[in-house]
């Protein structure tokens, strides 16, 4: 039984939550998401206030059921954070010449290649570089800001000698002593 779908979330002023079958839909002011939800999910908005529970099924399809409502409430939950707040991931470049640009959907990296890299970025995502070796990857969709930045980090992943490459803010690289003579 999942204990993750017994939570109620609080839905916050100024945002809107509409319910239509296995559809919803959810508007903030950053823009508006929507998410098919499992037929054995039951979700109600009494108040303010969504609660998720599963349909009457029988004992062997309960536990999956719950399963999915647990899924459910934290796909809501990431929804709701996106068009209230927005997702963001930064990254840093870390080595001698490796730095990025930002111009408008395109984003250029310079990682110690032949030749520069030029990533287009996702629709509904925007990209910043507050300083030549860092990227701020933002948007109201978790799963696309998520994957931008690892396609990003995917072009030159951080080795554990030297610790060069790009990689997340908050990531720890576990170091490698170098070969002994």
């Amino acid at each position: 039984m999942s204990r993750i779908a017994k939570l109620p979330i609080e839905i916050p002023t100024g945002i809107e939550v509409l319910l239509d079958g296995h559809s919803m839909t959810v508007k903030g002011k950053l823009g508006q998401m929507q998410m098919q939800v499992h037929p054995a999910v039951v979700i109600t908005n009494a108040e303010n206030t969504l609660t998720f529970d599963i349909a009457k099924l029988d004992k062997k399809e309960q536990k999956k059921s719950w399963a999915q409502a647990g899924t459910a409430r934290a796909n809501t939950a990431n929804l709701i954070q996106g068009v209230a707040n927005g997702w963001e991931k930064k990254l840093s470049l870390i080595g001698v010449g490796y730095r990025a640009k930002a111009a408008g959907k395109v984003l250029d990296l310079t990682l110690g290649f032949s030749h520069p890299v030029k990533y287009l970025l996702p629709e509904g995502i925007s990209a910043e570089t507050p300083s030549q070796t860092e990227i701020v990857i933002k948007g109201i969709d978790k799963q696309k800001v998520g994957q931008a930045a690892a396609e990003i980090r995917a072009f030159r992943p951080p080795e554990p000698y030297k610790g060069k490459g790009v990689r997340y803010t908050d990531e720890y690289v576990v170091r490698k002593e170098a070969k002994k003579k």
